[in-house]
């Protein structure tokens, strides 16, 4: 093993060990339960879900606040189980695709929860992206409550594009778990932060498992 492998390995295993530890401490603090739907919402609000999967997040979120949740999931099969769970919900919508930097279509390798565009196992399936400027655009999208994003490496481009724009400042509350099997995935990551902290401020951060941001800057910020 050369100095390069042998550090690779290394660093791989120490993120694997930290990586560990902030899912422990995540869980132990509740935030599956606590964190992840603690929010001022009600009937008016709008939430956008980017990564619906199989519904169960909109359907916990719905039953606390009833309020109209818009759905992203890209794969047709997991679409279909989204919209037969809702199909009696009227506040509940399912959009066939997913957000990002540019419209366009994409293979994404299907495999459960970890269905993703960025990595090699899974079964092919070609999906759409929609641009996220021009989707808000088209729908006269104003005013965002709560944007939830856990789209296995798409978060970059798509908070990279919604920085760009602007279109953030939209949103009061962005809650985004970043993935680290993207190449440049920290850097990207950090970058995202930076910019976010232009118009919002972290109310919680696990690295790597799950943060949300709050429009309104602190004196830090």
């Amino acid at each position: 093993m050369s100095f390069q492998e042998l550090a690779n390995w290394l660093n791989r295993r120490l993120y694997r060990r930290k990586h560990r530890a902030i899912l422990k401490k995540w869980y132990a603090d509740g935030g599956d339960h606590r964190f992840r739907f603690d929010y001022p919402l009600d009937r008016q609000s709008l939430v956008l879900d980017l990564g619906g999967y199989e519904g169960q997040w909109a359907n916990d979120l719905y039953s606390r606040y009833k309020c109209r949740i818009m759905v992203f999931e890209p794969v047709r099969s997991f679409a279909d189980n989204i919209c037969a769970r809702f199909r009696n919900n009227r506040d509940i919508e399912v959009l066939q695709y997913g957000l990002g930097a540019t419209s366009r279509t994409e293979m994404i390798r299907v495999c459960g929860a970890s269905s993703s565009t960025y990595k090699h196992r899974g079964t092919p399936e070609e999906i759409r992206i929609v641009d996220a400027a021009k989707w808000f655009n088209d729908r006269r999208i104003q005013s965002v409550q709560l944007m939830k994003i856990n789209i296995e490496g798409g978060e970059f481009e798509l908070l990279e594009r919604l920085i760009e724009t602007g279109l953030v400042a939209t949103v009061d509350h962005v809650q985004v778990q970043f993935h680290n099997f993207s190449v440049g995935a920290r850097r990207r990551m950090e970058s995202i932060q930076a910019g976010l902290r232009l118009t919002h401020t972290p109310t919680y951060q696990y690295e790597f498992v799950w943060e949300n941001w709050v429009r309104g800057t602190d004196s830090a910020g």
